[in-house]
């Protein structure tokens, strides 16, 4: 038996409703917003994540799916969204038309990196893009839909962790602050943070390892190190929030694992079980449109962990079982031709209808019809035929009645909108 590839995963038919559901919802908030939907592939050429993201980055230099095409050119599965979408709009030159943009995607991503529970290698990402606004109220706003979201999917156990990461112009005197105190403790440090140091310091701050963790709590904190511009920045996102009650804390060891981001960042995280504490996250990334050939333009964006947020929501709700409306039990060819029509007639009016089509025994289609939790049950065999009406059985209350076979499908419509 061939299986799927270790690290991806079937969405299955009872397992979909919950992602529907995301969707819908996190869509219909998104375009209360302003944003609108942009669909971008899935391949990209690799120099587009290794400029953005960063060469020095586990992402690159570890986890991406990078293959040569026939002509020996280059491509990636995409491991993130952000810098397709930046690529986008520079080569549509949607700055041209209206700089401002609001756009949001949803789709798979892909990084070979070690599956665990909530961390898979073909996972899903909800991202929402914000491109030509510099004001900090912008970065509020993002915060409020975000928590909006999570409050409309009832995912309510979530902390907003918040942070600065400055710009070009402060952040390397903060990255030396940086080195000059790692180099004392190296030896508490794990290997992965010890050849971080000189290529991408602030990555030391967010190591999981316990030993890293001891050695950085009394770190440098960028907070300290904020040119003037950053700091004014900064702090009025921090006293919008606190107007528009938006809880969050700050947390001066944020940083995010891709080198574009700038100024603000946050991220969402959760305490409720699961290998991932981190449901979504963000912030600016100010430089990366004109450093991928674009305008200066400023930009702000997220990414929420579709396949995480799912796990989530399903832990804290009952599991519900699909049904259908209806169940029409055939006996006999005649019969089934009728009930074939039916079925037909009723799905393309927007009923969940159907039927039996191996010509089973009663009590075999009866124990098909529970396990589809259909909520009526229509018996049709010879005598009904003959009698010209159809046995309805509501399976809830158990209770029967006769209707006419001439107005069988206008009494299933009735119930249907009563």
């Amino acid at each position: 038996m061939i299986q799927k590839i270790k690290g991806f995963k079937d969405i299955l038919p009872e397992d979909i409703g919950i992602w529907q559901k995301v969707e819908s919802v996190a869509k219909s908030i998104f375009e209360n917003f302003g944003f609108s939907e942009i669909r971008l592939p899935v391949i990209e050429r690799s120099e587009l994540f290794k400029k953005s993201i960063g060469e020095n980055t586990d992402i690159v230099e570890k986890e991406m799916y990078t293959f040569a095409d026939r002509k020996g050119e280059l491509i990636t599965l995409r491991p993130e969204a952000t810098a397709s979408v930046v690529r986008s709009y520079i080569q549509n030159k949607m700055y041209a038309k209206e700089p401002e943009r609001k756009l949001y995607t949803i789709g798979p991503m892909f990084r070979r990196e070690r599956p665990q529970k909530g961390r898979y290698r073909q996972f899903y990402q909800i991202n929402a893009e914000v491109f030509g606004i510099k004001s900090p109220l912008i970065d509020a706003q993002i915060l409020l839909m975000l928590t909006t979201l999570f409050e409309k999917l009832e995912v309510l156990d979530t902390v907003t962790h918040l942070n600065s990461l400055g710009c070009p112009k402060c952040r390397p005197d903060f990255r030396k602050a940086l080195i000059d105190f790692f180099k004392p403790v190296l030896s508490e440090l794990c290997k992965d943070c010890i050849r971080r140091i000189n290529t991408n310091p602030l990555r030391v701050l967010d190591c999981k390892c316990p030993s890293c963790k001891k050695a950085v709590e009394n770190a440098p904190i960028i907070t300290d190190y904020l040119c003037d511009e950053c700091e004014t920045h900064f702090f009025s996102v921090v006293d919008t929030l606190k107007s528009q009650n938006i809880p969050f804390e700050l947390d001066t060891k944020l940083v995010r694992g891709l080198d574009y981001y700038t100024r603000t960042t946050f991220e969402i995280q959760t305490s409720l079980p699961g290998a991932q504490s981190a449901v979504a996250g963000g912030g600016r990334y100010d430089e990366l449109v004109k450093m991928l050939g674009g305008p200066d333009q400023p930009a702000i964006g997220f990414a929420i962990g579709f396949d995480r947020l799912v796990e989530i929501i399903a832990a804290g709700q009952k599991q519900q079982e699909p049904s259908i409306d209806i169940f029409i039990a055939a006996l006999g060819e005649k019969s089934n031709k009728m009930a074939y029509k039916w079925i037909c007639e009723l799905n393309l009016s927007g009923i969940k209808a159907e039927m039996d089509f191996s010509d089973k025994s009663l009590k075999s289609q009866m124990r098909k019809a529970g396990k589809l939790n259909a909520m009526y049950v229509a018996i049709m065999g010879e005598n009904e035929l003959n009698n010209g009406s159809v046995v309805l059985r509501n399976m809830k209350t158990k209770n029967q009645e006769l209707v006419l076979i001439d107005n069988f499908i206008k009494s299933v419509k009735d119930k249907k909108t009563a």
